[in-house]
């Protein structure tokens, strides 16, 4: 029997090509609404999705021939992990966590040098037909001393790129398999957080999201950190208290904040990123073509791969 695979939110073609390849019977829906999709799921024997797709229980409910739910990229908090491994029998959840490391790490140093260099506020001068040299003394990432919470694949090439720049990295993570990873490209071990935001010129963040993480960096971390310091976060909106962040930020106490992902998406804190401080993108750090043909890959592999003895 032919296994049906739903693929949702434009994954990159490559999926749907290896797909077909190996005899599945693949369906795209780049856009669609969850009411169509409420009409077609029930027929689904697997489904991939980015992040604008939402598995809920009441999706999974209406798939009884569901047997895999994929998301091409990394974070799984927009798919009811708990209730599809619950599920009789269990649904199995996969991901590409490994498609987008290089992809986001570049993003971070971008926003790093943007901040540093005020070069996004710069351009908007420019633009505005300002020669505002004199306005513009920036910094070098050079010396500096960065602190990545979080030493998984994504932090690991953060310290190759801060390496490069000759900065100073220094790491906290719960996982001492990661700590070593992170020590064997150059990283100092910071084993309690509160010290390495103490430490830190510039903090990036590389964790997921989750209860315990959930306004990680609040008020008052926030206040632990440098005068001045710099923060950047490529990870997950929530991890940090924005309210706390936006104080920080017109209060001086930060002196810029660059974000991919915010608490709210589609539609962010417009007082936090129209600050003149912060440098912001919408959570594109994944969104190259490079990790979105890999991440295709990786997702079909495992679905043929899991098909396969069927």
């Amino acid at each position: 029997m032919t296994q049906k695979v739903l693929i949702l939110d434009g994954v990159h073609s490559n999926c749907a090509k290896m797909l077909r390849e190996a005899n599945f019977n693949v369906e795209e829906k780049p856009e669609i609404s969850i009411e169509e999709l409420k009409d077609i799921i029930s027929t689904a024997d697997a489904i991939i999705v980015r992040s604008k797709t939402k598995v809920t229980q009441d999706l999974i409910d209406l798939a009884p021939n569901l047997k895999i739910i994929a998301r091409a990229g990394v974070g799984l908090d927009t798919i009811d992990v708990e209730y599809a491994q619950s599920h009789d029998p269990p649904i199995k959840v996969i991901n590409a966590e490994e498609a987008p490391s290089v992809t986001v790490a570049e993003l971070v140093m971008g926003l790093i040098i943007s901040l540093l260099r005020q070069i996004s506020f710069a351009d908007h001068l420019m633009k505005e037909g300002k020669w505002a040299k004199s306005r513009l003394s920036g910094m070098e990432l050079r010396g500096k001393t960065l602190g990545i919470i979080g030493a998984g694949r994504i932090g690991v090439e953060v310290i190759k790129r801060a390496n490069a720049f000759e900065m100073n990295p220094i790491v906290f993570d719960i996982s001492e398999e990661q700590l070593e990873k992170a020590a064997e490209f150059g990283a100092k071990i910071e084993p309690n957080l509160d010290e390495l935001l103490k430490k830190s010129d510039i903090i990036t963040i590389h964790i997921p999201l989750t209860p315990e993480t959930k306004n990680l960096i609040d008020a008052e971390k926030i206040q632990m950190m440098k005068d001045g310091a710099f923060l950047i976060n490529a990870a997950r909106g929530g991890i940090v208290d924005e309210e706390a962040l936006y104080h920080a930020l017109v209060e001086g106490k930060l002196m810029g904040a660059g974000l991919d992902c915010y608490e709210n998406e589609p539609t962010p804190n417009t007082e936090l990123v129209k600050l003149p401080n912060v440098v912001c993108t919408p959570h594109i750090g994944a969104s190259t073509e490079e990790a979105q043909s890999i991440a295709a890959y990786i997702v079909a592999k495992k679905i043929i791969e899991y098909f396969e003895p069927c």
